[in-house]
């Protein structure tokens, strides 16, 4: 089910502008390079859930040197785990999903299954993580819906109903829609970096922003400056 004809005739113009914003000002995070497999992908995602990327990129290479595999992270010790994963942040409850999540992708010889629903069934993993593992593991169009992906989106489309972005459904076939038939892997990255350069949660560049003569955000933010002259 789609969006409707007023939404979907934007779609196009925010695709491409930000396809080409993207390609002058995409981050470079090593998790990006073409040589990353599978098992690093899903890693980073999840060691980027409620951290800034900019810290998880400084970190993220001495933990794939130390635990390369699901198989030799399953082998480590949860004290051990805590302690390396201190300098990220929420190291407790980090290093206990981490260590159930190898435990299982160990057992299942490092493959996840193709269904959402199955997905889901495997310790540390919710929505997010789900849509990361059908994207990058099973070649699926899906979103990677976070906060982040949501302030773009709906700044410019308009804005969510329910309080949580993984029950609103016009988010979420929002978040669908919007991704291209091709290459949706980076433009997902585009949308996150854009969130972090242009379209922040406080202060956003809109007099810099690519998209601003269409945003909806982007007018009524100019009403209000105007008032405070």
């Amino acid at each position: 089910m789609g969006l409707g004809p007023i939404i979907s005739s934007r779609l196009t113009g925010f695709r491409k502008k930000l396809e080409a914003w993207f390609k002058l000002n995409g981050r470079r995070f090593p998790w990006r390079n073409k040589s990353t497999s599978k098992y690093q992908l899903i890693i980073a995602e999840v060691l980027l859930q409620r951290t800034q990327a900019e810290t998880v990129s400084r970190f993220y290479p001495r933990f794939i040197q130390k635990y390369p595999s699901w198989k030799v992270l399953a082998k480590a010790k949860k004290k051990d785990l805590q302690v390396f994963l201190k300098p990220i942040g929420l190291w407790r409850q980090r290093a206990n999903a981490i260590k159930n999540l190898s435990s299982e992708m160990t057992k299942r010889n490092g493959r996840f299954p193709k269904t959402r629903e199955e997905i889901e069934k495997i310790p540390a993993v919710g929505q997010y993580i789900a849509n990361a593992v059908l994207m990058f593991c099973h070649g699926q169009q899906q979103p990677l819906l976070d906060v982040n992906m949501a302030r773009v989106l709906e700044r410019f489309f308009g804005r969510r109903k329910l309080a949580d972005i993984r029950y609103d459904p016009y988010l979420q076939q929002l978040a669908r829609d919007v991704l291209p038939n091709r290459g949706f892997k980076e433009f997902n990255w585009a949308i996150l970096d854009f969130a972090s350069l242009v379209c922040r949660t406080k202060k956003p560049l809109c007099s810099k922003c690519c998209l601003n003569r269409q945003c909806r955000y982007h007018a009524t933010y100019d009403l209000r400056n105007m008032g405070r002259g």
